[in-house]
């Protein structure tokens, strides 16, 4: 219900840019070119040290500035309708990973049931959605299948060092039953609003994995430039 009063609100009520505070509009002309890094596409990125099992990861634009406003702004404070731009930009990074062998099936990494309902919507999951819809737009019949879950408790990423964000994730997720025989039909791209150490993603390839799946890659929104090898120029 949260999530439906944030959309009519925002129907309702002036609204500032996400990205740069510009009044009277959710998201400028400005912020939405620095997120498609205009017209300059996804880069591939890799964190320094990366943890064992991380596919290739492709990122659509670097995690500062407007990028960084807008993200927080559709995932902590509820500007649902940023979800398309932001779903643009992870197609972006979607289309650069290679895989082959038909349609892609996006995964995205599951957040904890307690900050989804502190939130009041799944921003992963709805940033995954806007992005299959961008690319069957575009001609790819891409999907979405939330089939991953986490099995035990970790704790809150934030301040955490890579190896204890390495420790924190390792066994923690898994593939819901019955998922497998999907998985192993199409090539899977993990999705993520963001890759800081890529602790998480390396743990979910290793879920699909081990239910049978075969992970092309993973794609995410963004990337900081600190901790990252990246080149975006």
């Amino acid at each position: 219900m949260q999530g439906v009063w944030r959309e009519l609100a925002g129907l309702v009520l002036p609204v500032d840019c996400a990205g740069c505070g510009r009044p009277r509009t959710e998201l400028c002309a400005q912020c939405r070119r620095a997120l498609v890094r205009e017209g300059r596409g996804a880069r591939r990125v890799t964190p320094r040290p990366g943890p064992e099992g991380l596919p290739p990861v492709w990122a659509g634009a670097p995690y500062a500035d407007e990028v960084r406003a807008v993200l927080l702004a559709h995932k902590e404070r509820g500007a649902l309708r940023l979800a398309r731009p932001l779903g643009a930009a992870l197609a972006g990074a979607v289309r650069r990973v290679r895989g082959g062998g038909g349609a892609p099936v996006l995964v995205p990494v599951p957040s904890a049931r307690r900050a989804v309902a502190g939130r009041g919507h799944d921003p992963v999951r709805r940033i995954a959605r806007a992005a299959a819809a961008d690319l069957r737009r575009g001609g790819a019949r891409a999907r979405v299948l939330t089939v991953l879950r986490q099995c035990r408790p970790v704790a809150d990423q934030a301040g955490l060092s890579a190896p204890q964000r390495l420790a924190n994730m390792v066994g923690a997720l898994e593939v819901r039953g019955g998922a497998g025989r999907l998985l192993a039909a199409a090539p899977v791209v993990l999705v993520d609003d963001l890759v800081t150490t890529g602790a998480t993603l390396a743990e979910a390839a290793r879920a699909i994995a081990a239910a049978g799946g075969r992970v092309a890659g993973a794609a995410v929104v963004a990337a900081p430039r600190s901790a990252i090898e990246i080149k975006w120029n």
